[in-house]
């Protein structure tokens, strides 16, 4: 049996809340120089999400960025995740396929539904519709990688025979996302693979590839994970938690996961730690739970962490990263490599 082979990747929302001391122009400048170095240590990936109208400038375009990582690094780069409902998906798929161009193959598409009502109001879609115009984006973009021009009459596109150039020689995987079983199971029937996030739906998503016939060697999972590692995560903790509260606050408070009114903020970032998605590991731990998690679910192709919280100095995340790299990913790449000619 051949070694099995996982990417382990950063996840980047280029968040800036205020008040802060750091331009914009200088925290992408830092994150980029981060993704160069984190690549000559051993990193294999780069992930980016999109959301719009933050006061913190969550990453509104992470195609542009995308592009700028294609050219300073060799790293593998997707997106965890882009919101298709709100996208023109020709366009998207256009895009997309320029993105793969550029870098030789090395983009991955990765879509989720979304859920905040501004962002719909202002691209004029509706969230009821989320369903349909998710399905029918993606069935527009294979089209539009296919070569062969685009025909959809569907309940919110109509296209007929619109031939869309150039076509990458290696279109990218289409990774679909979720956290509820609908959204899951729609990444197990139409997606190249599904993007989960803090572990939620992994085994969803392989439940709902075996009640469509597939074989679990046939789905890909790309894991975003929610780790903090660090030598001593309860002291670490007590650095950034500020910068972890505010994070997994605001993605309660816009509906994440569930309608606001009914799922309460955290209180403090002890709480979140125990709670919410993150796991508080140091070396040891976080190579025991990784290599479990790769056990159980040999779907997975990558595993990537938050390169830093909102707001947290991007050296103070470089730390992390660097622990990452020479503490863990060495002993989780050998357990993994074991196991596959065991």
């Amino acid at each position: 049996m051949p070694d099995r082979h996982v990417n382990f990747g950063l996840w980047y929302d280029l968040r800036n809340p205020q008040p802060s001391s750091v331009s914009f122009e200088t925290l992408y400048q830092q994150s980029l120089e981060q993704m160069v170095w984190a690549e000559s240590l051993g990193f294999d990936s780069v992930w980016l999400t999109e959301h719009h109208f933050c006061e913190d400038g969550y990453t509104p375009s992470p195609l542009v960025v995308a592009a700028a990582i294609g050219q300073a690094t060799t790293l593998q780069i997707g997106t965890n995740l882009m919101l298709l409902p709100l996208a023109d998906p020709v366009r998207l798929a256009e895009d997309a396929a320029t993105l793969s161009i550029l870098t030789g193959g090395r983009f991955d598409l990765g879509v989720g539904l979304g859920y905040r009502q501004l962002e719909f109001d202002y691209f004029e879609r509706k969230l009821s519709q989320r369903p349909s115009l998710m399905e029918e984006g993606i069935d527009i973009i294979r089209q539009a990688w296919s070569g062969e021009p685009v025909r959809i009459t569907g309940k919110r596109y109509q296209i007929d025979g619109l031939a869309i150039t150039p076509v990458p020689s290696r279109p990218p995987r289409l990774f679909m996302g979720g956290m509820v079983e609908p959204a899951i199971a729609r990444a197990a029937r139409l997606g190249d693979g599904f993007l989960s996030t803090g572990g939620i739906g992994h085994d969803v998503y392989v439940q709902a590839l075996d009640a469509q016939g597939k074989e679990r060697s046939k789905g890909a999972i790309a894991a975003g994970h929610w780790a903090i590692i660090a030598p001593d995560p309860a002291a670490e903790l007590a650095k950034i938690g500020r910068h972890v509260l505010y994070q997994i606050n605001q993605y309660v408070s816009w509906g994440a996961f569930g309608p606001p009114d009914e799922v309460p903020l955290f209180a403090d970032a002890v709480t979140a730690a125990r709670d919410g998605l993150y796991e508080l590991w140091d070396a040891d731990a976080a190579v025991a739970g990784l290599t479990q998690m790769l056990d159980d679910y040999p779907e997975i192709v990558d595993v990537h962490f938050w390169a830093q919280f909102p707001g947290e100095p991007v050296a103070s995340g470089s730390a992390r990263i660097e622990y990452i790299a020479n503490q863990v990913l060495p002993r989780v790449r050998a357990n993994i490599s074991i196991k596959s000619h065991a």
